[in-house]
C-alpha cells in the first residue's frame, strides 16, 4: 500500500508517462503504469516533477534587511560591504530569526527545499551564527540548511575573526568560509586559503569560500585553493564561489586553470544576479558581464552550480528566492542558449548544487527522499523560460505548499477566452 501515488509524470531528463510511488517519505517505484493500491493519488497530467531546487550560495544573515540602516544608493558591492558593517552593531537575535525564517517560507514556496548560506562570524558576538542555528532546526522538518561560517571582514584582516571561526564551527556551523581577495594583500589572501583548507581538512569539514569576487584578473586566489585541496586530499569537498576575476583573465591563463581546478575535484557556484549587477562597475564601455566562464568550467568537467547569493539586502534590493529566475539570468548572461546548455542551467539549480551540498537522498528515484516539486511546464527550458507556477511543492511525500495554475482571462476582440502559461506556440 502506497501513501502517495503520482501518476502521468514527465521528468527532468525527458522520461515521460512515468508514475511515483511513495511510502514511509520515500520513493520506492518509479515506472510507467504503476499498479498499486494508494492512500492518495495525484495526477500530474504530464507536467514536469523534479526533485527541488537547491540555493547553493546564500546569506541568510542579511537577507530582508532591505533599508537597514540605509538604502544602497549606489547598488554597489563596497557601499554594501559598508551598510553591513553600519547595520552589524544594531542586529539583534529575534529580528534576524524572524526575517531568515520569513525568507524560508518564500523560499518553499517556490520548491527551494535546500539553502547553504554563508553567516558573518566576525561580530564578535555570534548573534548571525546563534540565530541561524536555531532557525536550521526550526525548519529542519521542511527545508534543509547548511551554514558556512564566513569571515566577511577578511580572516587576517578583522581582529578575531580566526577565533570567532573556531568558536562557530564548535558551535555547530558545518562548512569553513573564507574571503582571500579582501585580506590587505595577496599574500595574505593566499594564507588565509591554506590556513582555512588546513583547518577544514583537520576537522573533516567542507570548504565554500568567496574567491576572487573582483573584476582584478590578477586576483588568482582560486589556483591556490585548488592546489590546497589537492594537497591535502579534499577533492569533493572544495568549492569556489563567484570566481568572478576568471571572466576578465587572460586566455592562455585560463587554460591552464580549468585542467587544476578539475583534478583538485573543486566545484564552482556563480551567482548570475549578483555577479551581474556588482562587477564591471568600473568600466566605460565595453562593459563586462563579470559573471565566470561557466560554459568553459562545465566544459572541462568542474561542476557549475547557481546561487541566488542575495534577496532585499544591503547588496540586492530585489529578488524572491525564486532559483528559475536565477537559472534564467544566468542563462542569459552565459549566452548559453543551446538545448544541451539550457538544460544544464536546469541543473545548476537543481542537481549540481544537491550534489556539492551532499544532500543524501535527493533525486527522483526509487530510494530518494520523496521531495518533489510539480511544476506547470513540459520540460525544464520550459519551466526556465516561464518561471513556472509550483503547483505542488513535496516534502517527505506530503505537499506543503501549493499554487493555483497560472492562467489569464482574455476579453480581446474576435479572441476571448482564457490563456495557460504553460504551452508553447500552437
Amino acid at each position: 500500500m502506497l501513501d502517495l501515488l503520482i501518476t502521468n509524470c514527465t521528468l527532468a531528463d525527458g522520461r515521460k508517462q512515468l508514475d511515483i510511488g511513495i511510502r514511509d517519505g520515500r520513493i520506492v517505484a518509479l515506472e510507467a503504469n504503476l499498479r498499486a493500491d494508494a492512500g492518495q493519488t495525484m495526477d500530474a497530467a504530464g507536467q514536469l516533477v523534479t526533485a527541488p531546487f537547491v540555493d547553493a550560495h546564500f546569506h541568510m544573515d542579511s537577507t530582508l534587511s532591505y533599508g537597514l540602516p540605509r538604502v544602497n544608493q549606489s547598488g554597489t558591492l563596497l557601499e554594501g560591504i559598508a551598510l553591513w558593517g553600519e547595520l552589524k552593531p544594531a542586529l539583534a537575535q529575534e529580528a534576524l530569526v524572524e526575517r531568515a525564517l520569513a525568507y524560508c517560507d518564500w523560499a518553499v514556496a517556490r520548491g527551494l527545499l535546500a539553502i547553504r548560506s554563508h553567516v558573518d562570524i566576525c561580530d564578535d558576538r555570534l548573534l548571525a551564527v546563534e540565530a541561524l542555528l536555531h532557525v536550521k532546526e526550526r525548519v529542519r522538518p521542511y527545508l534543509d540548511l547548511q551554514l558556512v561560517a564566513f569571515p566577511q571582514d577578511g580572516l587576517l584582516r578583522s581582529p578575531n575573526a580566526m577565533n570567532n571561526l573556531l568558536r562557530a564551527l564548535d558551535m555547530g556551523v558545518e562548512v569553513v568560509g573564507g574571503i582571500p581577495h579582501f585580506e590587505r594583500t595577496m599574500a595574505d589572501g593566499a594564507e588565509s586559503v591554506r590556513l582555512l583548507c588546513e583547518l577544514a581538512s583537520e576537522r573533516g569539514l567542507m570548504v565554500d569560500m568567496h574567491c576572487d569576487e573582483t573584476d582584478d584578473p590578477l586576483s588568482r586566489h582560486i589556483e591556490t585553493l585548488a592546489h590546497h585541496a589537492q594537497r591535502l586530499g579534499m577533492q569533493g569537498r572544495v568549492t569556489g564561489s563567484h570566481l568572478t576575476s576568471m571572466h576578465s583573465m587572460d586566455n592562455y591563463y585560463v587554460s591552464k586553470l580549468l585542467p587544476l581546478i578539475r583534478e583538485a575535484g573543486v566545484a564552482a557556484i556563480a551567482n548570475p544576479l549578483i555577479n551581474i549587477t556588482l562587477q564591471g562597475r568600473h568600466d566605460s564601455y565595453p562593459k563586462r558581464r563579470g559573471m565566470t566562464r561557466v560554459p568553459e568550467l562545465l566544459a572541462a568537467g568542474v561542476p557549475v552550480a547557481f546561487g541566488h547569493d542575495c534577496v532585499m539586502d544591503p547588496w540586492y534590493g530585489l529578488g524572491s528566492g525564486d532559483m528559475l529566475e536565477v537559472a534564467h539570468m544566468g542563462l542569459h548572461v552565459a549566452q548559453m542558449t543551446g538545448q544541451e546548455a539550457m538544460k544544464q542551467c536546469f541543473a545548476a539549480v537543481t542537481s549540481t548544487p544537491a550534489s556539492i551540498l551532499g544532500l543524501e537522498g535527493y533525486g527522483v528515484a526509487p530510494g530518494c527522499r520523496a521531495d518533489l516539486v510539480l511544476l506547470q511546464a513540459r520540460d525544464p527550458v520550459e519551466a526556465i523560460r516561464l518561471r513556472a507556477t509550483r503547483l505542488a511543492v513535496l516534502r517527505g511525500g506530503k505537499v506543503i505548499a501549493s499554487s493555483a495554475p497560472a492562467v489569464t482571462r482574455l476579453d480581446l476582440p474576435g479572441r476571448p477566452g482564457v490563456t495557460s502559461f504553460q504551452p508553447g506556440p500552437p
